[in-house]
């Protein structure tokens, strides 16, 4: 399928041939008729992916920051690769999406194939969308009509947070795409509206659609508001303009009455003159997109509605709140659409964004498209030889760490489930086939290996399919989120034989090899590791026991498979205790006490509080009166051990020897790079530690 896409790198704006995405639970897959582009909020992208480095860093001040903080706990170059990885990354472009059902998946029960549906899907011919940002289309409004839904939602959800009554005065500060149906809506609602400008054309529309209006720079915006609500002032002011000055801000509250209110729904400046709002006691909110449940994953993604008698308007009410006002003809979007587009001539619209007085833009598609989920690549010119790898998962670990690691050659495919984020790689990699499905690969006989870099609660399901259609199998640790689906995975390895590797990359870093080298077999160690993990916030998905399965089982699970290779012994027992009175079972700042078989004994400390400055890991290893210490995987030296000599690298967690090993276990075949019964003992190991925290007890595995 095609699908319109933005570089952050060259600015370039492009038609991309990309698989198509596959619907999944409570998803709808939409087969697109129309798409509007915002000419606003895609201007802003556009501009932004053409700026140089050092203007995209003036945008974008709290990134700066960040990556500066990157610097100083990993070093320049591995910071200056993650930012280039991700400036590598294309953006989907577009968001207000009108096409016909084509598929439901599970959970989703309100939607029929066939059903006309307006979503927030991007501009492709295809969209896979969560049912809770899909509406029904009236059958008396147009699928032109239908573009404006989610363009329309953003202005409704900033006169939800206004609430005007009826009779009062409400100015509308830019009188784009977005100012123009709230101006309506407002007039709609019973309200007196007045829309401020610059561009005349803009102010015409307003006014034949009975909106009172000033050009701005013919004349005081503020005097003209006074002498239209009888020297009262605004009720309340709507900005839906963009501008970098703080003038706007300055404006909406010398036009407002006292104890007026302002609702910022654009982008400006923003430093308030105190003065200004506490005389007048103004009430100032800013609107967030569509409304309620926007970015929340367990709305959005998971579709947990909220319920209405507690939360009346959620963005998915509104978008059918707007389609109920195009319907009964309260407002009127036909006069905003200033072109109409096939797919095949997006450059008319996006060569000219940054100069075109359009209001809107409409995109028309083939409704004859083909889906695909599988695209190989025109310009491949890689030889596809039997015992080949396809990864599974195009996210940030396949980008940053495997893909500049491992060697390209061996790869036939790169799958994800929404397509763009696979075809981006697989060019940038020159592998041959990108694919949205993974089902096609299990039966590829050239496949000997997947690999598989989704998120966690999609492991273990994937790893059985590929031991069930004969493949070798890496995933990305964990290999499970509980006992069940190790034990189901235990059971296929064995009817299979196939090798099941996990991403224990530690291990292979050329510090802890020769660590390694010089630790007596025998008992007689202690390990003190401490990974200083850095905060993530509460509500990103490696936090969720059912996606993620927490930090513990996520990512300390590396270092309990570093402790086990060093101590040559499995783990025996376990107990955790963590920070805090009443601990959760996603903790992320918990000391482990591991016993191993052997007798040598272990901590991990895994804290999310500490500072970034400071090294992210830390190994300290005790034994026969020595003492040899890792600093962060760049500095290992040792006190009173003959022989042992300080190395000093780069940041080498020992990915590089890790994928060297895989590639060479993919063309030359053998057996696994680290011992089956090891890497089931680790992963009991953390289970065993959540249930030790829960128990309050010692665990054995």
């Amino acid at each position: 399928m095609k699908q319109i896409i933005q570089s952050f790198k060259t600015g370039e704006t492009i038609l991309e041939e990309v698989p198509s995405p596959e619907v999944g639970n409570g998803q709808v897959l939409i087969r697109t008729t129309r798409s509007l582009v915002s000419l606003g909020t895609e201007k802003m992208l556009v501009e932004f992916g053409k700026a140089n480095l050092i203007q995209k860093a003036r945008k974008q001040p709290d990134k700066v920051k960040m990556v500066l903080d990157k610097i100083r706990a990993d070093g320049l170059m591995p910071t200056l690769e993650t930012v280039f990885n991700k400036l590598d990354q294309p953006l989907p472009l577009g968001y207000c999406n009108v096409g016909v059902v084509e598929a439901i998946g599970k959970g989703v029960t309100e939607f029929q194939v066939g059903d006309r549906v307006a979503s927030n899907g991007p501009h492709a011919e295809f969209v896979c969308v969560p049912a809770n940002l899909v509406s029904l289309i009236p059958s008396n409004v147009s699928d032109e009509e239908a573009t404006f839904t989610v363009i329309g939602s953003i202005g409704l959800q900033g006169i939800r947070l206004l609430n005007p009554t009826l009779g009062e005065t409400v100015v509308v500060v830019g009188l784009g795409l977005i100012g123009l149906i709230t101006a309506q809506l407002l007039r709609a609602n019973g309200c007196k509206v007045i829309g401020l400008d610059v561009d005349n054309s803009k102010l015409e529309i307003a006014k034949s659609l009975g909106i009172v209006t000033h050009n701005s720079l013919n004349g005081d915006p503020v005097q003209f508001v006074l002498n239209n609500s009888k020297n009262v002032g605004a009720d309340g002011v709507i900005i839906t303009a963009s501008a970098k000055s703080n003038d706007l801000i300055s404006q909406a509250a010398l036009m407002s009455r006292k104890r007026g209110r302002i609702i910022l729904v654009g982008v400006i400046g923003l430093d308030l003159n105190r003065a200004e709002f506490y005389e007048k006691e103004l009430s100032f909110q800013v609107s967030c997109s569509y409304g309620p449940g926007r970015y929340d994953d367990n709305y959005e993604q998971k579709g947990q509605d909220y319920p209405l008698p507690f939360v009346r308007w959620t963005e998915k009410r509104n978008f059918e709140s707007v389609l109920m006002a195009i319907s009964d003809q309260l407002i009127s979007v036909k006069p905003l659409i200033s072109e109409v587009v096939k797919l095949d001539d997006y450059n008319k619209i996006y060569d000219h964004i940054g100069q075109a007085k359009n209001i809107a833009s409409i995109i028309t598609y083939d409704e004859q498209a083909e889906r695909t989920s599988v695209v190989q690549l025109e310009n491949s010119k890689q030889q596809i030889n039997s015992g080949s790898l396809a990864i599974i998962g195009a996210g940030n670990f396949t980008k940053m760490t495997m893909m500049p690691m491992l060697d390209s050659s061996v790869v036939k495919y790169i799958v994800s489930k929404q397509g763009l984020s696979s075809k981006s790689l697989a060019k940038k990699h020159n592998i041959p086939y990108s694919a949205s499905s993974y089902d096609h690969i299990l039966h590829d006989d050239d496949v000997s290996m997947v690999a598989i870099t989704t998120r966690h609660n999609l492991h273990a399901s994937m790893v059985l399919n590929a031991l069930h259609a004969n493949k070798d199998v890496f995933v990305e640790k964990p290999l499970a989120l509980n006992e069940i689906e190790l034990n189901s995975i235990i059971d296929a390895q064995k009817k299979s034989k196939r090798n099941v590797l996990v991403g224990f990359n530690r291990r292979f870093s050329p510090h802890i090899q020769q660590i390694k080298e010089f630790l007596p077999s025998t008992s007689g160690k202690n390990f003190i590791a401490t990974m200083n993990a850095g905060f993530i916030p509460k509500d990103v998905w490696v936090h969720d026991l059912e996606i993620g399965g927490g930090r513990i089982i996520g990512e300390a699970c590396h270092y309990i498979d570093l402790l086990v290779y060093l101590s040559g012994s499995k783990v025996a027992s376990i107990c955790m205790n963590s920070l805090g009175l009443n601990p959760k079972k996603n903790t992320d700042n918990a000391s482990i006490l591991l016993k191993f078989e052997n007798g040598d004994n272990g901590v991990i400390n895994y804290f999310s509080n500490g500072n970034k400055g400071y090294s992210k890991e830390r190994l300290e290893v005790y034994f026969d009166e020595k003492t040899i210490i890792m600093d962060n995987f760049r500095k290992t030296e040792a006190f009173g051990l003959k022989g042992f000599k300080t190395i000093k690298t780069k940041l080498d967690k020992g990915h590089k020897a890790q994928f060297k090993y895989l590639t060479e276990l993919l063309k030359d075949g053998g057996s696994s790079i680290i011992p089956f019964e090891e890497i089931i003992n680790v992963t009991k190991a953390s289970f065993a530690a959540i249930e030790s925290l829960e128990i309050n007890s010692w665990v054995d595995v």
